[in-house]
């Protein structure tokens, strides 16, 4: 039996690493303007958002349609998929999780969606360990449960230099961006239960920074991890992180390597330049 995985380009996934675990990845848009980018190296690249927002220029984000989501399972079925596990971001925090239901309700092929309550790469450790899960053998049904689990295991912690554009997407209220600007405070985050939710607030980047390295220890313990550091134009920051990280979590690591990549079009236009993302996700 075939089954393939497919996720969406939040997911962060290297392009050569979806590859390598046959992963179909469905690009969100971004909207710039009046111009309509799919995300991807091709269209909406991180720079190009950051540049937007520096610049005031209106940016949102969309996602695939059920109809294109149900395109790509008709062509995987055809290709001779006989199950699929569509993996994507929070249910909470866009509408893509739902398109892939309705889009499973248009296809003859047996579609097992999933919620990741997640963003960013841990949504793609998750469509890695279903993907790892169908090669050892799994049915479609297991990988889906197994890619829940790494997602809810993960924990997604991220520092912004404002709420800001959070509060511009919607995705905190008006009212907490208000204070945080009001107070100076350079916010730490969270994603708790599919939604982003405050985490600490401290006074200066370089504290904030420091913190976000000790709470990412802190959610390793002493299992074996993945971790994933992301930015938004804020690559010097991103790599000393990584490189603090590298050291502390060495045990943990077991030799893997810190990820550490710019953030995604779409994540990006939510966040803002200089953001700082860190996934550590059990193994």
């Amino acid at each position: 039996m075939s089954v393939v995985v497919v996720t969406d380009s939040t997911a962060s996934l290297p392009a050569d690493l979806a590859e390598e675990h046959g992963i179909e990845v469905v690009p969100l848009q971004v909207v710039i303007g009046a111009q309509v980018y799919d995300e991807g190296a091709e269209g909406a690249t991180p720079e190009l958002v950051a540049q937007a927002l520096r610049d005031f220029v209106p940016v949102s984000t969309s996602r695939p349609s059920p109809a294109v989501l149900a395109d790509v399972y008709d062509r995987l079925a055809r290709a001779g998929a006989d199950e699929i596990v569509s993996i994507h971001l929070s249910g909470e925090m866009s509408g893509t999780f739902e398109s892939s239901q309705l889009a499973a309700r248009q296809v003859d092929v047996p579609v097992h969606c999933v919620d990741s309550r997640q963003v960013g790469v841990a949504t793609g450790f998750a469509a890695v360990s279903a993907a790892e899960a169908l090669r050892a053998g799994a049915s479609g049904a297991d990988a889906a449960e197994a890619a829940r689990a790494r997602a809810a295991g993960a924990s997604s912690l991220f520092y912004v230099d404002t709420l800001e554009y959070l509060r511009r997407g919607g995705r905190i209220g008006a009212a907490a961006a208000i204070l945080g600007g009001a107070l100076s405070v350079k916010p730490l985050l969270c994603i708790e239960d599919g939604k982003v939710a405050n985490l600490e607030r401290v006074r200066t980047a370089g504290r904030a920074l420091s913190r976000l390295e000790d709470l990412a220890v802190e959610a390793a313990g002493e299992s074996p991890v993945d971790v994933c550091v992301a930015h938004l134009a804020s690559p010097d920051r991103a790599a000393a992180l990584a490189e603090k990280l590298s050291a502390r979590l060495a045990g943990s690591l077991e030799g893997r390597e810190v990820w550490c990549a710019e953030l995604g079009a779409v994540l990006g236009a939510h966040v803002g330049p200089g953001m700082v993302a860190v996934c550590v996700a059990p193994r």
